[in-house]
C-alpha cells in the first residue's frame, strides 16, 4: 500500500546523504509546540488567580481558562493534518510503545483536556445556572443541559466549586509543564541531531511557552477590550507586564546558556552549528533575538518608569505581540533548523515551505485561526467577563 506521505525536498549544500535533502517534519510541526506552548501561559495566568490567590488578575482569570481550553482543542490538529491517516493516531494510545514519547503525549494531552473542561466547569457552573434560568428558547435547554442536573448556587455549593477548581488548577500546573515540556524532550533526546540535542531543551520549550501565552493573553485581552468597549483593568495589566517581563528575562537567559553550552563544549560538528546559524537559519535567529530582546528593552522601560494609562496598554500591547514572534521563530529555528543541518555536519539544507496545499502556510494559518474563532464563539456562550472586578 502506498504511504500517504508527503515530503518537502530542500536544496542542499555540501556533504548531503540523499535522504537527508527531503524534510519530513515542515511548518505544521512548527505551528504544533506553538499552539500547545500558548495554552501554558494563558493556563498560568487563570492559575495566579486560582491558586495563589493574587486578586489583580481576578478580572481576566475567567478569560485566561477560557482561551487555554480553546487552544488545547486544537493543539493536536497539526499533527492530525501531517499525518497521512490521522486515523492511525490513535494507534499510539490504543496500543502504545511504552518508551515512546508519542504515546505519552496522546495520555498526557487527554489528561490536560479533560481537567480544563473540569476547571472551567466548575468555574462557570453558577453562570450557566443563572443563564439557564434567564434564558428561552433553546438557548435555555442548552444552559440547562450544560449544568448536568447541578442547579445549587447557594453559598455552600459555591464554596465547594471553588475549592474543587483550585485543586484542579493546582494539578493543571505539573500537568502543564509536562505538556508543553514533552515536545522540548522529544528534540533534546534525538542525539543524532546537534542543534536539537540538549538537556536544556525541555526547559526552554516550557519557559518560551509560557512566555509566548502570556503574550497572547495580553494582546487579545486588549483586543477584546476595545472590541467590547470596556477599558483594560490597569491592576490586571500591571500584573501581565511583571508576569511578562519575568518570562523574557528567564527565556532569554536559558537560551544563551544552551549556546553557550554548546560552545564551551566544542563537540563534533559545532561548526556546522555555526554555518546553520550563520546560514539558512539566520533571519530566523534574528527574529529570535531581536523580538525578544525588543519585548525586554520596553517592559524594562515600563517597569523603571512606572508607565501607568494608555501609554501602558499599547506598549505592553506590543510586547506582548514582539514575544509571540519572537517565540514562533523560535520554533521554526528548533524544527525546521534542525533538518536543514546534515548528520555528517558538513552539508547544508534550505528550506522553501509551500503557500498552498496539505502541508502549507495556508493551512497553518487555517489551523491557527481556528482557536480564535472558538474562543469567540464561547466567550459569547459563557459570561467570562467579571463586570465587579473589570474595572
Amino acid at each position: 500500500m502506498e504511504k500517504d506521505v508527503f515530503y518537502h525536498v530542500a536544496p542542499f549544500t555540501g556533504f548531503t546523504f540523499p535522504n537527508e535533502t527531503e524534510v519530513p517534519w515542515s511548518e505544521l510541526i512548527v505551528i504544533y509546540p506553538y499552539i500547545t506552548g500558548l495554552v501554558a501561559g494563558a493556563f498560568v495566568v487563570s492559575s495566579l488567580h486560582h491558586v495563589f490567590h493574587m486578586e489583580r488578575f481576578a478580572s481576566i482569570s475567567k478569560f485566561a481558562l477560557l482561551t487555554s481550553l480553546c487552544f488545547m482543542f486544537f493543539a493536536p490538529s497539526p499533527l492530525l493534518f501531517h499525518l497521512g491517516q490521522p486515523t492511525r493516531a490513535f494507534n499510539a494510545v490504543l496500543t502504545p510503545h511504552w518508551t515512546s514519547a508519542m504515546a505519552a503525549f496522546g495520555y498526557v494531552a487527554g489528561f490536560y483536556v479533560c481537567l480544563l473542561l473540569l476547571e472551567t466547569w466548575f468555574s462557570f457552573r453558577a453562570d450557566i445556572v443563572a443563564m439557564s434560568k434567564s434564558r428561552t428558547g433553546i438557548m435555555q435547554r442548552v444552559y440547562k443541559a450544560l449544568t448536568l442536573g447541578s442547579d445549587d448556587v447557594s453559598p455552600g455549593a459555591l464554596a465547594i466549586d471553588h475549592k474543587i477548581a483550585r485543586i484542579l488548577a493546582m494539578i493543571g500546573i505539573p500537568g502543564a509543564c509536562c505538556l508543553h515540556g514533552y515536545v522540548g524532550f522529544l528534540f533534546g533526546s534525538l542525539k543524532t541531531r546537534e542543534w536539537w540535542s540538549s538537556d536544556l531543551m525541555p526547559i526552554i520549550f516550557l519557559l518560551s511557552a509560557v512566555g509566548s501565552g502570556v503574550g497572547l493573553l495580553i494582546v487579545i485581552y486588549v483586543i477584546a477590550s476595545w472590541w467590547r468597549k470596556k477599558p483594560t483593568n490597569p491592576e490586571a495589566m500591571e500584573g501581565l507586564l511583571y508576569v511578562l517581563w519575568t518570562g523574557i528575562v528567564i527565556v532569554m537567559v536559558i537560551e544563551a546558556l544552551e549556546l553557550l553550552e554548546m560552545v564551551y563544549k566544542a563537540r563534533e560538528g559545532v561548526e556546522g552549528v555555526f554555518a546553520l546559524i550563520q546560514g539558512p537559519i539566520s533571519v530566523g535567529m534574528s527574529i529570535q533575538w531581536g523580538m525578544s530582546a525588543f519585548a525586554l528593552l520596553v517592559t524594562t522601560i515600563m517597569l523603571v518608569s512606572g508607565t501607568k494609562g494608555k501609554k501602558l496598554v499599547v506598549w505592553l500591547f506590543i510586547s506582548g505581540l514582539s514575544m509571540m514572534i519572537g517565540v514562533l521563530a523560535m520554533r521554526w529555528n528548533v524544527v525546521i533548523g534542525g533538518q536543514e543541518l546534515s548528520k555528517t555536519m558538513r552539508g547544508l539544507m534550505t528550506f522553501h515551505p509551500e503557500v498552498y496545499g496539505r502541508e502549507s502556510l495556508m493551512t497553518v494559518a487555517t489551523l491557527f485561526t481556528a482557536p480564535f474563532v472558538t474562543l469567540y464563539l464561547a466567550q459569547k456562550l459563557l459570561p467570562c467577563w467579571d463586570e465587579k472586578t473589570e474595572h
